[in-house]
């Protein structure tokens, strides 16, 4: 059995994905493509102690080979989160790179013409919660070029292809006990059932039988079990995510407790609301009374009786009932 650094943290991602020949060896696992070259793209890790916050994420530019063995640029966008709150993120994340200058390239289409256009885009997103109803580890989301009729298109377009991108999804909880294919079998050491007993830093994993390149991803993350400041940051990460589920704890209570208020406030509005309609009735009541006082008032001096004998047949005051003949 061997003992490593639990890459579900951060800081021991980075330290994995900072290695170049493993990070070309997990995303071509995850592309399903040969990497020719990659590079890390500069300032795009932000350090989840100073930010507090708890999604990850790093950039690569690849130059990668098609199976028909075209070359092309593309941007690989690498995000991986455990709290579902911050899925939305994502999409800001996203976003930026739309925008980022650094993504556009200029290249001379078969005319000898320039044609500037972004970079393709593939986001890779690695979750640590499931996503609905899907149970299969590792979702693909591609783009079909199409006609009115839904028939394929042949080639695709550098237009389309700035506008667009495809996604990976890689569901961390549905990769227990699956080793079916080269990526599932890279993805193991992810596998949250190899956790120490004692500590969620680490993961025991049996290394007898594994391929040369999940050997390689197993000895960068020994290296990384062994480093001082990637023990001294995992600390950190489980102090933030601390504070960050006290926060949503907070958060989720306050919400109950405005529920509960607006609760209480719509049954008083609908007690007034019952008083009002009380009133409104009483008050319909009081005016057909007065209408009908009105009514035998009038129809008394018709008659010719006179105010004082109106008075004592109603009971009311003769100043009373000269204001109902005003």
């Amino acid at each position: 059995m061997t003992i490593i650094a639990n890459p579900i943290y951060d800081a021991v991602f980075k330290f994995l994905m900072e290695d170049k020949k493993v990070a070309k060896i997990f995303l071509s696992a995850l592309l399903k493509k040969d990497i020719i070259d990659l590079e890390m793209r500069r300032h795009e890790y932000t350090s989840m102690e100073h930010t507090r916050i708890s999604l990850f994420r790093i950039d690569f530019s690849a130059k990668i080979r098609e199976n028909d063995g075209a070359e092309h640029l593309v941007l690989i966008e690498l995000q991986k989160t455990w709290l579902i709150t911050e899925t939305l993120r994502f999409r800001q994340y996203l976003g930026t790179q739309y925008l980022n200058k650094e993504n556009i390239i200029e290249e001379k289409n078969e005319h000898g013409q320039r044609r500037t256009y972004g970079l393709p885009i593939i986001s890779i997103y690695i979750l640590g919660y499931p996503l609905g109803n899907l149970t299969e580890p590792v979702v693909y989301v591609h783009r079909r070029y199409l006609d009115y009729d839904d028939n394929p298109l042949p080639s695709p377009d550098p237009f389309i292809e700035s506008l667009t991108h495809d996604s990976i999804i890689v569901q961390i909880p549905f990769l227990t006990g699956r080793t079916r294919n080269r990526l599932e079998r890279l993805l193991s050491v992810f596998d949250q059932e190899y956790r120490q007993a004692d500590s969620e830093h680490y993961l025991e994993i049996n290394d007898e039988h594994l391929d040369d390149e999940v050997k390689c991803v197993v000895h960068r993350l020994l290296k990384a079990a062994a480093a001082p400041n990637v023990r001294r940051a995992m600390e950190i990460e489980d102090e933030i995510l601390s504070e960050i589920e006290d926060r949503d704890t907070t958060i989720m209570m306050k919400n109950k407790e405005i529920e509960q208020k607006e609760q209480l406030i719509e049954q008083k509005e609908q007690v007034i609301e019952q008083k009002e309609q009380v009133i409104e009735q009483k008050e319909q009541v009081i005016e057909q009374k007065e209408q009908v006082i009105r009514s035998m008032i009038k129809m008394l001096c018709k008659n010719g009786t006179s105010i004082e004998e109106i008075s004592k047949q109603l009971s009311m005051p003769v100043e009373l009932i000269k204001q109902y003949i005003d």
